[in-house]
């Protein structure tokens, strides 16, 4: 059963997850930016997504770095049709399915 108190937690989490995503482009819809700053802003996808990856790709295990080998056999095939086909949808489905299968055999 869900209490009135869990209602407010629950309203208040999905508050403050959604007001920093949101309350930037509120200010700037209407503002136009500087090409630097344009420039600029293009790369933070690709940094992103680039930090969640390299996270998962390698192993810290005490004095050394490995590879996590499932992860980079499902990286791989990703990347290339990444870069063959340039669709988002598509390398995220490669990569769920790479991925999927990868956990299913091993």
């Amino acid at each position: 059963m869900i209490t009135p108190s869990m209602m407010w937690l629950l309203l208040g989490c999905a508050v403050v997850t959604w007001l920093p995503r949101i309350l930037p482009f509120v200010f700037v819809k209407n503002m136009i930016l500087p090409p630097i700053i344009l420039r600029w802003l293009a790369y933070i996808p690709v940094c992103i997504l680039s930090a969640l990856v390299m996270t998962n790709l390698f192993d810290a295990n005490g004095s050394y770095v490995t590879f996590n080998w499932p992860i980079l056999a499902a990286f791989i095939p990703t990347v290339l049709i990444a870069i063959w086909t340039k669709s988002l949808s598509t390398t995220v489905i490669v990569g769920v399915i790479c991925m999927a299968t990868i956990r299913f055999i091993f």
